[in-house]
């Protein structure tokens, strides 16, 4: 019996097509957990992604059109392809453990035996696979002396080598320094940007961000590097990054750890009297938008208040100390003064009120880490056209003065509320005129609440707008306890403070359960939170919000 015929042959796909990206994503994960860091679930996220993708990826930037890869985790992967290649790393095990099928190929350049009588160039991708140079890129591109294109690169690798640069450029910055380099090449010709749009085709120089930020791609970053020895520049002649020791796991960059974790571990910035102006921050929300929204807007312009529009994570206005001569015109330090505005006109108190963000924008106002809130509340027509009674806005407001500690100012229309921020604007100009403002992490405990009354001096130590901003992130990913905090929310009855003096006894759900399972009655269950002290009366929970948890956790059928 004749053997079946073949029609074609199958070639079988790796396991694992990205050991390398695959191993190194998890190796930070893991460091990141260790250290209680919240990029784990950054790294997570593109690590399930990344094990989703069936393709061999041949640099970080290619792995940007994969989900949750962004600009700093890509950069982070070329930076630790690159460290691999130069130190002559083997290739990639797939996920069984064993090695490659690839032949053994130079870490940097391999010829291309596939095309007979030609000599090619290919680049060993993350897989471990030799790859050849897309069309467009710097495989026979080398610049002539003296030329826009040369500059370009020179000045964007200097600015990647130096310890403290950004490893990009603005537009501006990159005209100015190939000026000053060459200066028979003028920042007004258009010579080096007619050469920045012939690397950008050639896929040698990334553009990223709005205003643009222009950086090296891996391509650009070798052509630029044989340039430099081309032309005898040594490292020494403008600074090397700090290399990891030998034998150590390099930790997240710098740069990208800053863009993943929100500013953590950035240098700390000191505002001396004179070097700084105070900035009004308008949230976009309070900016867009039909009718009163621009109004407020033209309304400071009147008063004469600087102010910028910007997005707001938490509270609808916010005053920094920004400085007035930075060493980055486009990146200039600011410092978040200890004052916060929510403002809310009386028909969007109710409907706040009605779908339950009125306490949720309490509660994470409090946790912003600023400790003079100030409630805004803006008349709106009549109240007798509102969708809940006068008496209901009346106690709400009440209590978020009397019990919350906000401070509450009532208005009567726009004007009258611009004109309102205006005067604090000029109060917190007198406030912190003559003082030295320093940058703090957050989490630091300098909040002024736990002193016994207020204080004329101002607080000093103060959190950058980016790690204010970034810590105020709504959907940002969340820790069990907070999660749980604000599932005890949802209940009926538990504010802030009580669900914040029930996680502080009971961290998680499972510690919860596990004191109700010890429980020997099911009366003890019941009366077993009754004793919590909450707020800074050191109330009891009490036994009904008790009773309605137990039931909560305790009942395996369901709720009437």
């Amino acid at each position: 019996m004749a053997a079946p015929v073949r029609l074609g042959r199958k070639r079988p796909l790796p396991i694992c097509p990205n050991p390398l990206f695959v191993r190194w994503l998890t190796e930070w994960r893991d460091e990141a957990a260790s250290r209680g860091r919240r990029t784990q679930f950054v790294f997570q996220k593109a690590l399930r992604s990344l094990r989703r993708y069936p393709l061999p990826l041949r640099s970080g930037k290619e792995a940007k059109i994969l989900r949750h890869f962004g600009d700093s985790l890509c950069r982070m992967l070329d930076q630790r392809l690159q460290q691999h290649r130069s130190s002559g790393g083997d290739h990639a095990p797939d996920s069984s453990g064993a090695k490659s099928p690839a032949p053994e190929v130079p870490h940097a350049e391999v010829q291309d035996s596939s095309m007979p009588g030609r000599r090619g160039q290919g680049k060993l991708g993350a897989s471990g696979v030799p790859t050849q140079p897309r069309g467009g890129g710097s495989g026979s591109y080398w610049p002539a002396q003296h030329s826009g294109a040369r500059a370009v690169l020179l000045q964007l690798y200097k600015e990647h080598l130096s310890p403290s640069g950004h490893s990009f450029l603005t537009k501006e910055e990159l005209l100015q320094r190939c000026a000053q380099k060459s200066p028979g090449m003028a920042p007004g010709r258009s010579q080096p940007w007619t050469a920045l749009r012939s690397l950008l085709h050639r896929n040698l120089v990334l553009r990223t961000h709005q205003p643009a930020r222009y950086s090296l791609t891996q391509e650009g970053l070798e052509l630029a590097q044989k340039l430099a020895e081309s032309e005898g520049l040594s490292s020494l002649n403008v600074g090397t990054r700090p290399q990891e020791p030998s034998g150590e796991e390099p930790e997240v960059p710098g740069s990208a750890s800053a863009e993943l974790e929100g500013g953590v571990q950035q240098p700390s910035l000191e505002l001396r009297p004179g070097e700084y102006r105070v900035l009004l921050c308008v949230d976009v929300g309070e900016a867009k938008g039909m009718g009163h929204r621009p109004e407020l807007l033209r309304q400071l312009q009147r008063l004469h208040v600087t102010h910028t529009v910007r997005k707001l994570h938490v509270g609808d206005f916010v005053w920094v100390a920004q400085e007035t001569r930075p060493r980055d015109p486009a990146r200039p330090g600011e410092l978040v003064l200890d004052h916060i505005v929510e403002r809310k006109r009386l028909d969007d108190l109710c409907g706040s009120i009605i779908d339950g963000r009125f306490r949720e924008q309490k509660f994470r106002l409090k946790r912003c880490g600023l400790a003079h809130r100030v409630y805004l509340v803006e008349e709106h027509g009549s109240v007798h056209n509102l969708s809940l009674p006068e008496s209901t806005l009346l106690q709400a407001v009440t209590n978020t003065q009397v019990i919350d500690g906000f401070f509450v100012k009532r208005t009567a229309d726009i004007k009258e509320s611009a004109a309102y921020l205006a005067l604090l604007t000029r109060g917190l100009e007198r406030l912190y005129q003559g003082h030295i403002l320093r940058s703090r992490p957050w989490g630091t405990p300098e909040d002024p609440e736990s002193g016994a009354g207020p204080s004329t001096k101002p607080l000093c130590s103060l959190l950058t707008f980016n790690d204010f901003n970034v810590g105020a992130i709504k959907n940002k990913a969340q820790s069990v306890r907070e999660v749980f905090a604000r599932q005890l929310m949802q209940v009926r009855g538990v504010s802030g403070e009580k669900a914040a003096a029930l996680v502080d006894r009971y961290s998680t759900p499972a510690s919860l359960l596990a004191a109700y399972d010890a429980c020997a009655t099911p009366k003890e269950q019941e009366m077993l939170l009754s004793t919590v002290k909450c707020g800074r009366l050191q109330r009891n929970l009490g036994p009904a919000l008790s009773r309605t948890l137990s039931q909560l956790y305790c009942s395996y059928s369901l709720l009437s």
